[in-house]
């Protein structure tokens, strides 16, 4: 138990909330997962991805806009495992995944669009640290994220 839903922090905070209104999937081993944001937007290729993936989590979500793409994924188990290993709190991916049977055993949370089988491309520079926005929520670094089965909330500041 986390001590926090999304559903309850809702119904206590609704004001200070943005929702995350995307139909986002399940993929890691973590359901329930929060923390400060930090942004990427890219789009097919996952460059920038794996960049701010490499540094020391220390708790907090990444937050990647792909602009809903599906045809690549930016996200695979290996990327996903060295996440988890260095602290990553969980990853929200606006666009695809892969590896999705090996991602159900990464001690992170991990919700995306969908699955695709194909890898991310390379070429196409994305930006790092910007607001980003996914599913009419605005989504800025240092923001808190919280999300669980019901879905993704966003705040200004940390509510639990």
């Amino acid at each position: 138990m986390t001590g926090w839903t999304t559903a309850g922090l809702y119904d206590a905070h609704a004001a200070a909330l943005r929702l995350c209104a995307l139909p986002l999937c399940d993929f890691g081993g973590r359901i329930a997962f929060r923390g400060p944001v930090r942004t990427v937007r890219c789009r097919g290729d996952n460059t920038p991805v794996r960049a701010a993936l490499a540094e020391p989590g220390r708790g907090a979500v990444l937050v990647v806009d792909a602009a809903g793409l599906l045809d690549r994924a930016l996200i695979g188990d290996r990327l996903a495992a060295e996440a988890a290993r260095l602290g990553w709190s969980g990853i929200v991916v606006n666009g695809a995944v892969r590896d999705v049977a090996s991602l159900r055993g990464i001690p992170l949370g991990l919700k995306a669009l969908g699955p695709c089988p194909r890898p991310s491309a390379k070429g196409t520079p994305g930006e790092r640290d910007v607001p980003v926005e996914l599913g009419g929520a605005v989504i800025a670094p240092g923001d808190w994220l919280y999300a669980d089965a019901d879905g993704v909330v966003v705040a200004a500041r940390r509510l639990d």
